[in-house]
């Protein structure tokens, strides 16, 4: 069976290739800023996956196709990827010695038949100075990132814990992937 990944990102591209050996990739052009705004973070993730996932299907029947979304949230408002360096700043001092939560969607999309689900992890930062702030925006890696971090990268010393799911966080519940390829006949692991 053709497998496709309806995403641009070398994290998710990395991630399932830990449990399919073998897939295409063919990024949707779903414009997330259609998206309802009145969406909580779980909805929203939910919703723009399975329009992501449906996107590619409509242009490759037969074809299982996985959308995906992760969204940074804290107190149910959802942090996007920061406009520059100060808006990064501002979306860490938010997060600093605090917890919030991760979401992504993963939806499965074959012939019309449809599987879609929600994970959350929690992240609590540690206490961040503006010395630490500024050190890690230099390095750029904020500048394209949900809640201007990564946890795969340098990030990973801005965040003292996670409660839940550690790919969910780097972009691809890899833990619930499984289970719903499981429902289309995919056994993860069988070939890699």
């Amino acid at each position: 069976m053709n497998i496709i990944l309806a995403s641009a990102s070398p994290r998710r591209r990395e991630l399932l290739a830990l449990i399919v050996e073998s897939y295409d990739i063919i990024p949707s052009g779903f414009d997330e800023s259609l998206v309802p705004t009145e969406l909580g973070p779980s909805e929203h993730v939910a919703y723009s996956s399975l329009m992501k996932a449906r996107d590619v299907a409509s242009r490759c029947p037969g074809s299982l196709v996985i959308g995906a979304d992760t969204i940074v949230a804290l107190d149910l408002s959802i942090l996007g990827k920061p406009s520059d360096t100060v808006d990064a700043a501002r979306m860490l001092r938010l997060l600093s010695g605090r917890t919030h939560q991760v979401y992504t969607g993963v939806a499965v999309v074959l012939n019309g038949v449809e599987r879609s689900g929600v994970e959350c992890t929690d992240v609590s930062f540690a206490e961040l100075d503006d010395e630490t702030i500024s050190r890690y925006i230099a390095t750029g890696e904020p500048m394209d990132k949900a809640g201007a971090y990564a946890i795969q990268g340098r990030g990973a010393v801005l965040i003292r814990s996670i409660c839940g799911c550690y790919s969910n966080v780097v972009g691809l519940p890899i833990y619930r992937l499984s289970e719903m390829l499981e429902e289309f006949g995919i056994r993860p692991l069988s070939n890699v």
